[in-house]
């Protein structure tokens, strides 16, 4: 049977630089007048649509209207595939050899499972290299909820066939939480917006994605 790696991408795999805060403050100055509109709001671990929601409580006083909400995602696509190309990409310490590594396993199938919305995501990975290594996910266009979308990538995975266990990587809490919710095994990955010490609740904590083929390969020979 089969593992299956679920990665979130900001702060696990990558480093987009702010380019996605970058592009959520420009669309909102241009489309409602309120410069750095994300000033002081964490992006760390939550679902882009949880994130304008949170801007619009924050600078609106209210929730953004379904009209508000596409309208905002239809601009902040090409915004961020700006700020991309303009500030590029770094992956993190140990990500391309890890992936190479579980990638030439016949026993593991590696996905995604991020509060980017898909085309975000997409946009992210592409920008860094690293998109051939993914071939499902769960994003925050399928739920605002981090647990719901993992859910759906978990779904996604076991249509491709039988799955033994499920492992979530990631950097936030929020991944912790979301993993367990599902049942799932946690990996955390000291890279991101939480410290090592926040991630204790995790399965194991990694100071960096370099240790996680030592111990897939205690855990799963």
């Amino acid at each position: 049977m089969t593992v299956l790696y679920l990665f979130d991408i900001d702060g696990t795999l990558l480093d987009a630089h702010g380019s996605g805060r970058g592009a959520f403050d420009a669309v909102f100055a241009e489309h409602h007048g309120i410069a750095n509109a994300s000033e002081g709001i964490r992006y760390g671990g939550k679902t882009d649509p949880a994130i304008v929601e949170e801007i619009f409580l924050a600078r609106m006083g209210r929730a953004p209207t379904a009209a508000e909400h596409a309208a905002f995602v239809e601009a902040y696509l090409p915004r961020l595939r700006s700020q991309l190309a303009a500030q590029g990409v770094r992956v993190l310490e140990g990500v391309v050899a890890t992936l190479e590594l579980l990638a030439r396993l016949g026993h593991v199938r590696l996905g995604v499972a991020t509060g980017n919305i898909r085309a975000g995501a997409d946009a992210k990975l592409a920008a860094a290299g690293l998109h051939p290594w993914f071939e499902l996910g769960g994003y925050g266009c399928d739920s605002p909820k981090r647990a719901e979308l993992v859910a759906t990538a978990i779904e996604r995975g076991r249509a491709r066939g039988e799955v033994r266990e499920v492992v979530v990587v990631g950097d936030t809490i929020h991944d912790i939480a979301a993993a367990r919710a599902c049942g799932a095994t946690v990996c955390a990955v000291a890279t991101g917006s939480d410290s090592a010490d926040k991630l204790r609740d995790a399965d194991v904590v990694f100071r960096t994605m370099s240790e996680l083929p030592a111990w897939h390969a205690a855990r799963f020979g």
